[in-house]
């Protein structure tokens, strides 16, 4: 039974990683699954602190996946109506897969923008600044994920 928990884990760590560049898969939740399926395994042995610290972390981050793009549209100019519609977008390009979740944020600051009144380049620039935003959470969850599979791998083959 600890070798299929142990091999369940390691493919939610490799499906975390893939999660991170095909955004339909909940990145940093499916690592942190799997570092739970390892401690209750034999070859787990993390410390609560750990499992308590990157617990928090793994809310956080997967809350900021859904903000940081609106940052970006805020940080290239965009009013309030910019980061509205990054949001909306965010949350309705979910439901569109991964193409939905890419671009999603950045029609919806656009649109926003242009609700607001603003003009087409300006729009066009809140939207590139939510596409940079999703791109920085990205990288973030990618770091996080790529973290959890290391400190999976040390503690299941430090156990073999």
């Amino acid at each position: 039974m600890d070798i299929a928990l142990a091999v369940i884990g390691a493919v939610l760590m490799v499906l975390s990683i893939v999660g991170c560049i095909a955004p339909v898969l909940p990145s940093v939740p499916l690592a942190y699954i799997g570092i739970i399926i390892l401690q209750i395994s034999a070859y787990g042995d993390f410390s609560t602190s750990f499992l308590v610290i990157w617990a928090v972390l793994t809310v956080l981050l997967t809350a900021l996946s859904y903000v940081i793009p609106t940052l970006g549209t805020k940080k290239l100019g965009g009013s309030k109506y910019g980061e509205r519609g990054c949001f909306a977008g965010t949350v309705i390009g979910v439901f569109f897969g991964p193409l939905g979740i890419i671009i999603g944020p950045f029609i919806g600051a656009v649109a926003g923008e242009l609700l607001g009144g603003k003009e087409f380049e300006a729009a066009l620039k809140s939207g590139l600044g939510s596409f940079l935003g999703f791109i920085a959470s990205t990288f973030i969850n990618l770091l996080a994920c790529v973290a959890l599979s290391f400190f999976y791998f040390a503690e299941l083959f430090g156990k073999l």
